[in-house]
């Protein structure tokens, strides 16, 4: 039986109780998690530590999870890492401006816990 990597995933969210709902769901279903709370942070935590997949919203104070995302995709070691963005604001708008900018999918606040695993496993691979 071969051994199945453990992947990390990185949670961008300033809303702490979104970041918790997320960190278990994803914990409980195998995948080691990481947070930060800001643009700036989720920046600085893709850099140092290379998750094999970020959550990101879209809405933060400071950076937008966009400007995050296109950070990301204007960083040749990261920009190859899938982003799936999260947010409240579910217009068409929002969800071509995410996938325009890079984004691999969109999931609209709130979610289903089990919609997160679905598609965070799908995005994976």
């Amino acid at each position: 039986m071969i051994a199945r990597m453990r992947h990390t995933i990185l949670v961008a969210d300033d809303e702490a109780t979104i970041r918790a709902l997320v960190r278990a769901t994803l914990s409980s279903a195998g995948y080691d998690v990481i947070e930060a709370a800001g643009g700036g942070e989720a920046l600085e935590l893709a850099r140092s530590a290379r998750p094999d997949l970020i959550v990101l919203d879209l809405m933060m104070p400071g950076r937008s999870g966009l400007e995050v995302l296109r950070e990301l995709q204007a960083d040749p070691e990261l920009a190859a890492t899938p982003v799936v963005m999260l947010s409240a604001r579910t217009l068409a708008a929002d969800r071509e401006a995410a996938a325009a900018d890079g984004a691999d999918r969109f999931l609209a606040k709130p979610f289903s816990p089990r919609e997160l695993v679905r598609v965070v496993a799908d995005v994976l691979g």
